[in-house]
């Protein structure tokens, strides 16, 4: 959740293919002078989306990270999915039968800013996954994790913050590399056609894998506006547009007998959208208090003229809630609790060309914090 200046305050997210490289990673767009990936990933349960999160920052007082100078962060997410819907319309049978699909994502995230000059920063984002998915009524439990998709980006502020206390506005842009592990497989004891116990390898559900598997083209952008003494409006957020295609990692291990388009895991665009206000706490010296909506999702679509073939879960999750920042010296904490207001699992492009329409599980509540330290 990135914070807006406060006085002198300057400070200011389930698919994806594996290439042969896993080396380094570049892409986002994040931060100038105070805005800083806290979250490079975020899964909305079944629904994957892996968009950059982004926190405020202070600086001498509250000021701007000086030229030269670094910060680092280490962010995590925490969530718990199990609700499911087609659209907008949840699930109560799923609940009922027992049968209900449960994801539960950790997620720790590693960011280093350089800021290079007062308006140009510079920034490399390592996320970390853990997570494990399992059915209610099934003893199986699939888990997987490590390092995820890397990104390094530049962000640049439109006007010299020096001379825009009040608002100003920073575009970015980034390539995200597939370096995490996207075929991650777990051994099960399951029953072959004839009901009898047999022992399969399997890739884990993509809603769980590290790594997504693809190149993506990171736009992000962010924003604030002073509305009075103490209040500041704040927006941002990102949009990954992908390679498309798909990762050539099968569905599940008896991918074979799902209809074509569905076969292997899509690589598919992902977006985030934020905004709120944010003011300081009486009384609390360097406390600050957030509150607004977030809107994280997948489209069944992506934004370049390329393949939409592959499974994927499209969709999008509304939420909204409070959160804090609190500055002392160097040093900034956050934290951040969203409720989902409005959930929604969309149509994919398999699902319009065979007559389906699939369902996914959203979580009911998102947990952020972070620590950052600038020197």
């Amino acid at each position: 959740m990135p914070t807006v200046p406060a006085v002198t305050r300057q400070a200011p997210r389930c698919s994806l293919r594996k290439l042969s490289l896993r080396t380094l990673a570049l892409s986002l767009v994040a931060i100038a002078t105070l805005f800083v990936s806290s979250s490079r990933l975020h899964a909305q349960g079944c629904i994957l989306a892996r968009s950059p999160e982004q926190t405020g920052l202070p600086g001498n007082q509250g000021g701007l990270l000086l030229p030269g100078h670094f910060q680092v962060t280490l962010g995590e997410r925490h969530q718990f999915s199990t609700d499911h819907y087609v659209g907008d319309v949840y699930q109560e049978y799923r609940k009922e039968d027992h049968n209900r699909v449960q994801n539960r994502i950790n997620l720790l995230d590693f960011n280093l800013t350089y800021q290079w000059t007062p308006r140009i920063s510079f920034e490399v984002d390592a996320p970390i996954l853990f997570a494990s998915r399992k059915s209610e009524n099934s003893t199986v439990e699939y888990q997987a994790s490590g390092l995820g998709d890397l990104i390094v980006g530049v962000n640049g502020w439109l006007r010299n913050p020096s001379s825009a206390p009040h608002n100003n506005f920073s575009i970015g842009l980034g390539l995200l590399m597939p370096t995490g592990n996207d075929d991650v497989t777990n051994t099960i004891l399951t029953k072959d056609s004839n009901g009898n116990p047999v022992t399969v390898t399997t890739p884990v559900d993509y809603s769980v894998q590290p790594g997504g598997g693809g190149w993506g083209l990171v736009m992000q952008w962010m924003g604030y506006q002073r509305i009075s003494k103490t209040i500041n409006f704040y927006t941002d957020g990102d949009y990954i547009a992908t390679q498309g295609g798909t990762d050539g990692v099968p569905r599940n291990y008896n991918y074979l007998t799902a209809p074509p388009l569905e076969q292997y895991n899509a690589i598919s665009d992902q977006y985030l959208f934020e905004a709120g206000l944010q003011f300081p706490v009486e009384r609390v010296k360097g406390l600050y208090a957030t509150v607004g909506p977030r809107d994280e999702g997948v489209p069944a679509d992506n934004l370049f003229p390329n393949s939409n073939a592959g499974w994927r879960r499209p969709g999008f999750a509304v939420s909204a809630g409070p959160g804090f920042e609190y500055v002392r010296g160097a040093n900034l904490f956050t934290g951040n609790i969203y409720k989902a207001i409005h959930r929604d699992r969309t149509s994919s492009y398999p699902d319009q060309v065979y007559g389906t329409h699939g369902d996914a599980a959203f979580a009911n509540w998102v947990w952020l914090a972070s620590v950052t330290h600038r020197f």
